[in-house]
């Protein structure tokens, strides 16, 4: 929400301080926290610590010489070759393809930028940086913001090139099956991901969202964004003397399964962070965002609620993308309609749509009606998706099953001191049915998953002190089981594809 030229979704900021022009005011903004406040919503912004916008003032003073500003990002000599070529500095690349360096001749350097061209890294071993970066968190906290997603968070610092005598080395190659040394994936990224100083900058975010607590008694949230290993993932929850993230999220339901996965591998995935997560801090679960194709897309149609029952009923914060609860699908987008620098930069009329993140960013599907009822507008920033006539929220608030009136059930019965408070077990019954348990003082749920396209009956008395009949609570859009409807622990009939939440009769 922040200014910004929008040549990355907003992601390459031009001004920290400002709202964007198209999405309003400062007073427009002002105004919805203070509505939110009295409906007792909390708002939550992203923010984006990494890099700027090279549109910035910040960095048109540093290419006009202004010394100050001229550190607050990462420069550095490029290499002339024995024919007088100005190359980069080193083999980095960026996330986005091609190299992560751009030359500028106002000051004769090459400025490093992880992602495009336009949004230059800050150089977080300048002080001032670490100080401007926390006036920006001190601005919009005293604004009434409860916390803030940062975004790209592993990316923060690169390695100190004064442990390579003043030049930031070469990345080793990854051995991975690209051919393409422009490619991320061509390179393992050792020297610009996951630095020690970045989990030490979460920790002072932390301590600065503290002092605010401490004033007026209400938490600030620190939610962090990172694609790592879950040993490295649990370091931004704190290091055992510092608190660090709340929440740092947790991708294992994007980055370890998808809709080929078996049983197993799904109970593994969430057993993963569960075991690596410090027993006192909560747990979250993140099917989908705006970075990876729509979990409709991903597991199929017959799963989203399988899915959303994961989501929303394992023990910890919920966390859902915009459109999941209506099983909205990736949109198609043309290569001339694209706009994500990701696809781009592929250069490839053919093959951009395996990199590209704009399907799964399509507008909002409120109606059937023009845009999907998300825009008045003749055209929208990207096209809305070819399902929108019966994946939105009309169509599906007027029926009585749908994906969306399932979320509310279970959005409903997430509050309930068992998902709350409960215990928690996970087992995968065979390799196509994942099911777990919650229970707490006396009260049992059970969540069944048929993830195949294969009927089965199954002995849920496998679970201890399960046993006589279950109740239906839930049951996914394509089954034909009755809410009430009471089944045989022992013998349970389940469809394929379809999904239960169940009660154990007392």
């Amino acid at each position: 929400m922040f200014q910004s030229p929008m040549y990355d979704f907003g992601y390459d900021i031009a001004d920290f301080y400002a709202v964007h022009d198209e999405y309003g005011t400062m007073e427009d903004f002002e105004a919805l926290i203070a509505k939110a406040k009295e409906l007792d919503i909390k708002i939550v912004l992203d923010f984006v610590p990494n890099h700027g916008s090279n549109e910035s003032v910040w960095f048109e003073e540093a290419l006009r010489g202004h010394e100050d500003y001229y550190d607050y990002f990462v420069w550095e000599d490029g290499v002339v070759d024995e024919n007088g070529v100005m190359h980069p500095p080193n083999n980095w690349n960026s996330v986005f393809r091609k190299s992560a360096w751009e030359y500028r001749e106002e000051v004769g350097k090459y400025y490093l930028h992880q992602f495009v061209i336009g949004q230059p890294d800050f150089n977080y071993r300048n002080p001032a940086v670490v100080e401007e970066m926390k006036n920006v968190l001190r601005f919009w906290l005293d604004k009434g913001v409860a916390g803030f997603r940062i975004d790209a968070i592993s990316h923060l610092f690169e390695v100190d090139k004064e442990l390579f005598g003043g030049k930031f080395p070469d990345e080793p190659l990854s051995g991975r099956s690209t051919d393409d040394p422009l490619s991320y994936d061509y390179l393992d990224h050792v020297y610009t991901v996951n630095q020690d100083e970045t989990y030490d900058m979460v920790y002072q975010w932390r301590e600065l969202f503290d002092e605010y607590e401490e004033i007026d008694g209400l938490q600030r949230v620190v939610m962090t964004e990172a694609y790592t290993s879950p040993q490295l993932t649990m370091r931004y929850f704190g290091d055992g003397d510092r608190e660090g993230a709340q929440m740092p999220f947790n991708f294992v339901l994007i980055s370890d399964v998808n809709g080929q996965s078996s049983a197993a591998e799904i109970k593994y995935a969430l057993d993963k962070f569960l075991t690596f997560k410090p027993i006192d801090k909560l747990a979250n679960w993140v099917a989908g965002n705006h970075d990876n194709f729509r979990v409709a897309s991903r597991f199929g149609p017959k799963l989203v609620d399988g899915i959303n029952m994961i989501v929303l009923l394992l023990p910890g914060i919920a966390v859902t993308y915009m459109g999941e609860e209506l099983g909205m699908q990736n949109g198609f987008v043309s290569w001339e309609d694209t706009v994500d620098p990701s696809a781009c930069n592929t250069d490839d009329p053919i093959n951009y749509y395996q990199k590209s993140r704009d399907p799964e960013r399509t507008p909002f599907q409120w109606n059937s009606g023009k845009n999907a009822g998300f825009s008045t507008a003749d055209k929208t920033w990207l096209p809305v998706a070819d399902t929108y006539e019966t994946l939105n929220v009309e169509v599906q608030q007027s029926v009585e099953k749908s994906h969306l009136n399932v979320y509310k059930k279970l959005a409903a019965l997430r509050t309930l001191p068992v998902f709350r408070h409960g215990r928690f077990e996970s087992v995968a019954l065979n390799s196509d049915v994942f099911a777990f348990r919650r229970w707490h003082e006396g009260e049992t749920y059970l969540v069944v998953i048929n993830l195949r396209e294969h009927h089965y009956h199954l002995d849920l008395t496998y679970f201890e002190n399960v046993e006589g009949h279950l109740e239906v609570v839930i049951s996914s859009v394509d089954s034909t089981r009755k809410i009430g409807e009471l089944l045989e622990a022992s013998n349970l009939p389940i469809s394929d594809g379809e999904s239960l939440v169940l009660k154990i009769v007392q």
